[in-house]
C-alpha cells in the first residue's frame, strides 16, 4: 500500500484558484473585526454610563438613587417591550434559540439581527446608567452574533459557511472581546453554543474569534481583566476551605439557575401575573428594591460588581458579609424585571463574595485562591458550562498557577448544580422557541403579556 505525500504545488494551486472562496473568507474576517469593534464600543458605552451613575450615587449622600433607579428601570423595560422585546435579559439564550434546528432561517432575525444589535447596544448601556445589577458579557454575545449574521448577505451561494457557523462565531467573538479571553471564546463556542464545530469552517470561525478578541486588546491593552493575583503555595490545609467554597457555590449557583428559570419562563405565580399585567410598574418596584440593597451595601451591588471583586482580590475588601445574598437578589430582580443585561459578571462577583466570606470564616491565608475558586465555581454552577467558566476565570486573573484548582472547582460545582436545576441558558432558549412556535402567538416578535421575552 503506497502512501502518497501531499503535492504542495497542486494544493497551493487549488487553494488560490477560487477568487470567490477568498472573497468569502475576507468578508467573514472583516465582519469578525466589526463584531469585535462593536463589543469595544459597547464596553466603552457601559463604562461611561456606569461612571455617570456613580456620580449620581455619590451626589447628596446617595439618596437620589431611590428615584433614579426605579425611573430608569421602568423606562428601559418600556422601551425594550415597545421596540425590541427579544433584547431583554442576557442575550446568550437568544443566540442559542436562533441556533435551534426548529427555528427556520427567516425566523432567526427575531432573536439575532443587526437591528437587535443596535437596540442591545443602547438598552444594555442604559442598564448600567440605571445602576442595575448587570454584566456586559451576555449582551456582547448577542451584539457580536447580530453583526456576524449580517455577513450572510455578502457570501456566495457555495461559500460553505452557514448561518449556524456565523452565529457560533459571533457569539464566541462576543465573549472573546468582552473578557479579553480568546481561548474562553473558542471553548464557549464548543461547550455552550454549538456542541460541535463544523469541520469545513472551524478554522475560519476560530480565526474570526481571535480577530474579534484582538480588537479588544488593541483598544484596552493586553492585560488581565482583574489583574494578576499572587497565590501562595497551596497544600492540604487548603482542602477544607476550598471544598466549602465549591459546595456553597454549587448549591447557590444551582438555586440561582432554578429561580431565574422559574421566574423568566412565566411560571403561574401571583407575582408573575402582576409582572405580565403591569411590566413597567413591576420594573419600577424592582428598581426601588435594587436601590435599597445598593444603599445597604455602600454601593457594592450596583453594576457588574467588578470593583468589589478587584477589592477582594487585592485583600482590602470593604463589602459586608451579606453582600452575597443581596447581590444574588439584585441580579435576579434585574433579570426578572426584563432589563437587557448579562449575568456573567454579577455571577463572578457573587462567587468571589462566597470565597471571601469562607476565607474570613475559616481564617485561611489563601484568600485570593479561594476568591478565584469561588468565581469559577459559581459561574460554572449557574451556566453548567464548567470548561468555559474555569478558562474565563483563569484568563481574567492570569491564574495559571491555579489551573487544577479552578478546573476541579468548576467541575464539582457544576455537578452539584445539575442535581438542583436544568441548564439555565438552554431552558430559557427552549422557552423562547416554544413561544415562537405556539399557534396562539401570531407575531412572536411582539411583546406578549404571557410570554416574558427572555
Amino acid at each position: 500500500m503506497h502512501h502518497h505525500q501531499p503535492d504542495i504545488l497542486q494544493n497551493l494551486r487549488r487553494e488560490f484558484s477560487s477568487g470567490r472562496l477568498w472573497l468569502d473568507r475576507t468578508v467573514v474576517l472583516a465582519y469578525a473585526v466589526i463584531a469585535g469593534l462593536s463589543v469595544v464600543a459597547f464596553t466603552f458605552l457601559t463604562n461611561q454610563a456606569f461612571a455617570y451613575f456613580q456620580r449620581v450615587y455619590h451626589w447628596q449622600g446617595g439618596w437620589a438613587v431611590l428615584v433614579w433607579i426605579p425611573t430608569w428601570s421602568a423606562a428601559i423595560v418600556w422601551a425594550t417591550r415597545r421596540f425590541a422585546p427579544t433584547t431583554a435579559g442576557s442575550g446568550i439564550p437568544q443566540v442559542i434559540a436562533a441556533l435551534d434546528p426548529a427555528v427556520a432561517e427567516a425566523e432567526r432575525s427575531i432573536f439575532v439581527s443587526l437591528r437587535l444589535t443596535l437596540a442591545k447596544l443602547v438598552l444594555g448601556s442604559a442598564g448600567f446608567l440605571a445602576g442595575m445589577s448587570v454584566g456586559k458579557e451576555g449582551p456582547s454575545v448577542q451584539i457580536a452574533a447580530g453583526v456576524m449574521r449580517h455577513a450572510r448577505r455578502w457570501l456566495g451561494p457555495h461559500s460553505g459557511i452557514s448561518d449556524h457557523a456565523l452565529l457560533v462565531a459571533g457569539g464566541a467573538a462576543g465573549i472573546a472581546a468582552a473578557f479579553n479571553a480568546p481561548l474562553a471564546g473558542v471553548l464557549f463556542a464548543i461547550e455552550e453554543l454549538s456542541r460541535k464545530l463544523e469541520s469545513r469552517s472551524s478554522g475560519l470561525i476560530i480565526t474570526g474569534i481571535v480577530l474579534a478578541g484582538l480588537m479588544g486588546v488593541s483598544f484596552y491593552g493586553n492585560h488581565s481583566y482583574y489583574g494578576v493575583i499572587v497565590v501562595p503555595p497551596l497544600d492540604w490545609s487548603a482542602l477544607a476551605p476550598g471544598l466549602m467554597v465549591v459546595l456553597v457555590c454549587g448549591a447557590l449557583g444551582g438555586l440561582f439557575a432554578k429561580v431565574m428559570a422559574t421566574s423568566l419562563t412565566g411560571a403561574p405565580e401571583r407575582l408573575n401575573v402582576l409582572r405580565a399585567r403591569f411590566p413597567v410598574r413591576f420594573a419600577a418596584a424592582g428598581g426601588l428594591m435594587i436601590a435599597l440593597m445598593g444603599l445597604a451595601t455602600g454601593g457594592a451591588t450596583f453594576g457588574a460588581g467588578s470593583e468589589a471583586v478587584q477589592h477582594m482580590l487585592a485583600g482590602h475588601a470593604d463589602v459586608p458579609a451579606f453582600y452575597v445574598t443581596l447581590k444574588f437578589i439584585a441580579t435576579w430582580l434585574t433579570a426578572w424585571c426584563g432589563v437587557p443585561g448579562g449575568i456573567f459578571a454579577p455571577s463572578l462577583s457573587i462567587g468571589a463574595g462566597v470565597g471571601h466570606n469562607v476565607s474570613l470564616l475559616m481564617g485561611a491565608d489563601i484568600a485570593p485562591a479561594l476568591i478565584a475558586m469561588g468565581m469559577a465555581a459559581f459561574l460554572a454552577a449557574v451556566t453548567q458550562a464548567p470548561l468555559t467558566a474555569f478558562i474565563i476565570v483563569m484568563e481574567m486573573i492570569d491564574g495559571h498557577a491555579l489551573v487544577l484548582s479552578l478546573m476541579a472547582a468548576a467541575m464539582l460545582s457544576s455537578l452539584i448544580s445539575r442535581l438542583i436545576a436544568k441548564p439555565l441558558y438552554e431552558t430559557l432558549a427552549a422557552h423562547m422557541v416554544a413561544v415562537l412556535k405556539a399557534p396562539a402567538a401570531p407575531d412572536p416578535s411582539a411583546p406578549a403579556a404571557d410570554a416574558p421575552p427572555h
